[in-house]
């Protein structure tokens, strides 16, 4: 079975510090937060942005390019920034939205398809998901496809079809978002069933569904996303106090599972992404 790639969601747009003070808000806090990912056992780190005094989320370049500044100057992790810009009040949100690629971090995420998200529209349109592709394609940038339904999948089939995505695709299976598709065994088994054969793919688990999706990936051969984006609990009532409590808690699992946790370099193999020079 391949080597497990342990990803981190360290804020999100969503988590406040009312829910959890641990969340991270200033470039540096979101650094120093992936680092401690990083030497937990992280070999990806999925990057949104905040403003560093009232932790509001925001999508400015050089914050952006501060996080990765800082990630890159003590690590070889993988960065993974969000190109899901759900507050954006520009006259072209499309075009701001791939702000992040031309920083050329390893990985923008690349959401295929629209759905109904936490009481809003989450909205991406057919024309700029290609235009998205391919800017990442040009800029050499590798897309982290998230599917919240298995209708998504079959975009971003159309993507690979089409030559804008360079193989292996990967994809980000995203459980337990209201209204997307549920964080239980059967759904995330439908899903692997409609994926391309041999791609790598992760998953990750909204709340307390993201401990037994998470395992349920592992024991299939994916990979796995955890942090505070998704999750802020490491039991029932009792709050995370760093995202790297999360994935210490991975590693033990995967070791438990015999499942041999991914270095930075085994990433990069796995997923066909050269390193930043």
């Amino acid at each position: 079975m391949e080597k497990l790639i342990i990803n981190v969601a360290v804020c999100g747009s969503a988590p406040t510090r009312q829910q959890n003070p641990a969340i991270p808000h200033s470039p540096q806090e979101i650094a120093q937060e992936a680092l401690r990912c990083w030497r937990a056992g992280a070999s990806v780190v999925h990057v949104h942005v905040r403003d560093p005094q009232t932790g509001a989320p925001d999508f400015k370049r050089e914050l952006f390019a501060e996080v990765l500044e800082r990630i890159r100057a003590e690590s070889d992790m993988l960065v993974n920034l969000t190109t899901s810009g759900f507050n954006l009040q520009s006259d072209d949100p499309g075009e701001e939205r791939l702000i992040p690629v031309a920083l050329k971090p390893d990985l923008c995420s690349l959401d295929v398809g629209s759905l109904n998200f936490r009481g809003r529209v989450f909205i991406n349109p057919a024309d700029w998901v290609e235009k998205a592709a391919g800017r990442m394609q040009e800029t050499g940038v590798k897309p982290e496809i998230e599917a919240f339904e298995l209708g998504h999948l079959r975009q971003a089939k159309d993507l690979v079809e089409k030559g804008l995505v360079d193989p292996p695709p990967y994809f980000q299976l995203c459980l337990g978002v209201p209204w997307g598709a549920p964080a239980d065994l059967p759904t995330l088994m439908a899903f692997r069933q409609h994926l391309i054969p041999g791609c790598p793919w992760s998953v990750l688990g909204v709340g307390p569904h993201q401990l037994p999706i998470t395992t349920h990936a592992m024991l299939l051969g994916g990979h796995v996303r955890v942090g505070f984006e998704d999750n802020l609990y490491m039991s029932r009532g009792v709050l995370a106090d760093s995202n790297a409590r999360f994935v210490e808690r991975t590693v033990e699992l995967a070791r438990i599972l015999q499942r041999e946790v991914a270095t930075c370099d085994d990433a990069r193999r796995i997923l066909n992404i050269k390193p930043k020079v």
